[in-house]
Order: structure tokens, then C-alpha cells, then sequence
């Protein structure tokens, strides 16, 4: 594998999807607890889609991660598709019926994108001030996730950060709106320098249908209009990449 960062990735191996489900609780529960030793508190922000459904299973049934101070853990999430919190198709509907109710978390330590507003930009800056407030960044200031859970789609896109999509070039809001026009839903993403400013971020990638893109990903020149992943690359010396054997085929 060759790379043209000054950084190498860091990649750990699993040998399957359910070995690659237990590395992620176990780097969930690692940086909470260190978070929670050091300042009592735990900013973490997660992503959907179908890497993570084992992953937000594991939180619930794994030990050491239900013996988390749960109390102590402010949970985000990266983006959302802009339907009701009850849809199918939600992100925050998918961690609601793996663990959410299976874990001493309360209910205001939950922060979802809020979908309901009938204006979109609306509710990208009401997720922007909860964030400033909970995390205690103020305006202009970028605040610092401790933990930031990434899946890469199979076209390089990370969140809801899209090739070629005006919000890979917004570096000043902190969540801003993807409007999408062929038949996907509209979204809402936490930008890429909220990304970059996390104290660490994890990126799960999974099944053989990722491995070409995950070559292409690591060995190009750093694109993030084309592979917005690229975003990444200028603190790779911060993110872990979790990948199951079956993606790193092509590596």
C-alpha cells in the first residue's frame, strides 16, 4: 500500500464483520473512558448506515460498554437524511432500536439532527448551536469531538459529504445542508473541519464491495472533491481505519 501523505494510515485488520463490530466498541469504549477519566465527559458523534448496526448492537450487549458512566457521554451524530425520526430510512431511528434504550444514556444527553423543521438551513443551524452549547465552542470557534465513528461509502464519501457536492467546500458552518437531485434524500452533514478537529476519528470499512474503492482511496493523489474522504488526509495521524478482511482484499 502506498500513500502520498506524509502520514501513513493506520489500519487495523478484522477478519470478518463481526470481528470488525468488536474492534469499534472496543475503540467506542477505550477513548470514552479516557475521555470520562480525564474530563468527565465523553463528545461523541456517530454515523448510519449498515456498517454500524452490529457496532450499536455490541454497545448494548457488550459488558464494557454497558458499564460506560452512560451518564457521562454526549452523543451526536454526523448526518442525517431529512425524514421524520421515525423513518426507516433514519439514522437516529437505527441507533434508537439497537441501543439507545438499552443503555443508562439519558434522553437529554441525545442530541439527533432535527428533521422537523420545514426549513432545512433551519435546522442545520439549530444542530449547530446545540453543538456550541453542549460542547462549549463559541462562534468562530471549531469544537473538538473526542470521538468522531465514520463509514466510507463505496464512491469515497464520508458522513454525508458527497464527490462533487457543494458542502465538500463549506469550511465555515459546522453543519450545513446536502441537497441531493435524483431520488436519494436531502441530508444534513457535520462539515469537514468539524471532522478534522476531533480528537479521533474511526473509519469502518466493510465487505469486498468496498475493496476497489479503498485501493483507489489510498493510493491516489488526495482528491476530497472526487473522494471527499481525502478531507482526512491532513491528520491521518488521527484516524484509525477498522476494516474487515474482506475491503482490505485489494490493499
Amino acid at each position: 500500500m502506498e500513500t502520498t501523505t506524509k502520514y501513513q494510515p493506520k489500519v487495523e485488520i478484522a477478519s470478518d464483520a463481526e470481528s470488525l463490530a468488536h474492534k469499534s466498541v472496543e475503540v467506542f469504549v477505550r477513548d470514552a473512558q479516557k475521555a470520562i477519566s480525564s474530563k468527565n465527559v465523553f463528545n461523541v458523534a456517530v454515523s448510519g448506515g449498515h456498517t454500524p448496526r452490529r457496532f450499536f448492537e455490541l454497545l448494548a450487549e457488550a459488558p464494557r460498554a454497558r458499564s460506560l458512566a452512560w451518564e457521562k457521554i454526549q452523543l451526536f451524530w454526523v448526518d442525517e437524511r431529512y425524514v421524520p425520526p421515525d423513518s426507516q430510512w433514519s439514522n437516529y431511528k437505527l441507533a434508537a432500536e439497537t441501543f439507545l434504550g438499552r443503555v443508562g444514556i439519558p434522553e437529554f444527553n441525545i442530541h439527533r439532527i432535527p428533521t422537523e423543521y420545514g426549513d432545512f438551513g433551519v435546522a442545520a443551524r439549530s444542530y449547530e448551536e446545540t453543538i456550541r452549547r453542549v460542547l462549549g465552542a463559541k462562534k468562530g470557534e471549531i469544537p473538538e469531538f473526542d470521538l468522531i465513528m465514520l463509514g466510507m461509502g463505496a464512491d469515497g464519501h464520508i458522513g454525508s459529504l458527497f464527490p462533487d457536492s457543494y458542502a465538500c467546500f463549506d469550511t465555515t458552518d459546522l453543519a450545513c445542508v446536502v441537497y441531493v437531485l435524483d431520488e436519494k434524500l436531502n441530508r444534513i452533514t457535520l462539515t469537514h473541519p468539524v471532522l478534522c478537529a476531533a480528537s479521533h476519528i474511526a473509519v469502518l470499512v466493510c465487505g469486498e464491495g468496498k475493496a476497489r474503492i479503498l485501493k483507489e482511496v489510498f493510493t491516489s493523489e488526495p482528491d476530497e472533491v472526487r473522494y471527499p474522504v481525502h478531507a482526512l488526509w491532513p491528520i491521518l495521524d488521527k484516524v484509525t481505519w477498522l476494516i474487515d478482511r474482506d475491503a482490505a482484499k485489494a490493499m
